[in-house]
């Protein structure tokens, strides 16, 4: 099944499956909360990343492959991905980062393990911030240089790929079929259906390839799968590859400028942007993943008598905008 990027957005289509299976991923720039011992809420998007693929740029690596597709983030930038079905179609999607799974902390494998519950679904779970830590916190998603301990994978596996693997598979066409008939047959009889709302100081890393480490602390949930594995399209899965680079390569591989740093915590605070608080009815994932005794970027950094983080001041976390179905 073909995977496209067109606006800056990967789009997932199964036509095989059925016309409304369409799947948008979006990768969001954000502040990139302190790396300390509080946990924050959820900042904001702050535009969405350039995404292009492979095979449209100069030259790349031997590992890559055409439809491999390009995401350049600056040292230290944080980064969050964002899911939308158009019709709220279903899909089961699993996400490697360095080659573990974000969700796990296990080493990502080919199959579902739907006993591991090693997946999460949309539209229930609209977006992901970081690696999912314990039922109510997610470690921020942080670029960060290889061969230097910073990334999850190097910590957990010891090698990173230096890629975000983002493999979706859809609904089967007959269940979704049957559920749109049996809300039809609902509102015939004057009920109301309540539909879930939609969520609305950088270096430069001497080498290309990036990998995620683990940042400050974000209060977020990952939701206990609700479909049964016999309503997943098992076999019409597809995937998508990312391979993080560094922003100033970027611009040797494409010829085009990157974009421009992220904003400092202080000038984030400045303009007064708001944080927020996803709320809804579904129920967290509970107990702990392997994430959980990872050590963030800033303790790597410590442990080395290193300073990653250019821009790392605490503040108290803001009153959050509550957002949800």
């Amino acid at each position: 099944m073909p995977v496209t990027t067109t606006e800056n957005r990967l789009e997932f289509v199964f036509p095989d499956v059925h016309p409304d299976a369409r799947l948008f991923i979006t990768v969001h720039r954000t502040l990139r909360v302190p790396d300390d011992d509080t946990t924050y809420g959820l900042p904001p998007g702050l535009g969405s990343f350039q995404l292009t693929d492979v095979g449209q740029v100069r030259s790349w690596a031997g590992d890559w492959s055409p439809g491999d597709v390009l995401l350049p983030m600056w040292q230290a930038e944080a980064a969050w991905f964002s899911f939308s079905a158009p019709s709220d179609y279903a899909f089961l999607v699993r996400m490697s980062v360095g080659g573990i799974n974000a969700v796990t902390g296990d080493d990502f494998t080919a199959e579902v393990d739907f006993s591991g519950e090693d997946y999460f679904e949309v539209p229930t779970q609209p977006w992901l911030d970081g690696f999912r830590i314990d039922e109510t916190t997610v470690r921020q998603f942080v670029a960060m240089p290889l061969g230097k301990g910073y990334s999850a994978a190097e910590q957990l596996i010891g090698v990173d790929d230096a890629a975000v693997r983002i493999q979706v598979t859809p609904l089967k066409g007959e269940t979704w079929d049957r559920r749109q008939a049996q809300q039809q047959t609902v509102a015939d009889c004057g009920e109301t259906m309540a539909p879930m709302a939609a969520p609305d100081g950088a270096i430069a890393a001497p080498g290309s390839a990036m990998g995620m480490g683990a940042g400050g602390s974000i209060t977020q949930s990952v939701a206990v799968p609700i479909e049964p594995k016999e309503n997943w399209a098992i076999g019409a899965h597809t995937h998508a590859t990312l391979r993080i680079i560094n922003s100033m390569q970027w611009q040797t591989l494409t010829g085009t400028p990157p974009h421009h740093a992220p904003p400092t915590i202080t000038e984030y605070q400045r303009h007064g942007y708001p944080w927020f608080e996803w709320y809804d009815d579904s129920l967290a994932r509970q107990g702990s993943s392997k994430f959980a005794d990872l050590g963030t970027v800033k303790q790597v950094g410590d442990k080395h008598g290193k300073q990653p983080l250019p821009d790392n001041p605490s503040f108290p976390p803001p009153t959050p905008h509550i957002v949800g179905g």
